[in-house]
């Protein structure tokens, strides 16, 4: 599983609620609706500039501050292919793979706004193609991939009717 995207990147907190502002998570569910605003009071224009495949790229304790669903959704709504950071809030991390999002700790101090990414999640690969660096991730479990690849968990169970790791 390969994603290929320019890196956006933000600093260390990143709360849920500048994933995606409460003001919009009590008015809909509607996931295109929300996707309209992500990220909007760290970058009011991240929305626009986004593209698939994309990445958010922060430092510590990305995603901290709630439990609900809509940050992680929001975000693959929006396109991003995968959020990179030094660190998550363990329950952001939880819902992002069970959402179908990958979430990948490394070290993100080398990666600039906009340089290309290429992020190998089975190999657990993740290259810097502008600076032409290769940076060391932490591997994802395999069941963790087989979930990401089924797209979320409750994808998974509908195709499998069960939880199945092989």
């Amino acid at each position: 599983m390969e994603i290929k995207g320019r890196a956006h990147c933000f600093g260390d907190d990143v709360n849920t609620d500048y994933i995606i502002s409460g003001k919009y998570k009590f008015k809909t569910l509607d996931m295109k609706e929300l996707a309209k605003h992500v990220m909007e009071d760290l970058d009011p224009e991240f929305a626009q500039k986004v593209k698939p495949g994309d990445f958010v790229v922060a430092g510590k304790n990305f995603g901290c501050g709630s439990s609900r669903e809509q940050a992680p959704l929001a975000l693959l709504h929006a396109g991003v292919g995968a959020v990179l950071a030094r660190s998550f809030a363990r329950i952001f991390y939880r819902n992002a793979i069970n959402t179908g999002l990958p979430v990948v700790e490394c070290d993100t101090s080398e990666i600039d706004p906009g340089d290309e990414l290429l992020l190998d999640l089975e190999k657990g690969i993740l290259k810097n193609l502008t600076k032409q660096k290769e940076i060391p991730v932490k591997a994802l479990p395999p069941f963790m991939l087989k979930i990401l690849r089924d797209g979320g968990l409750v994808a998974h169970f509908r195709k499998y009717g069960t939880f199945k790791l092989d």
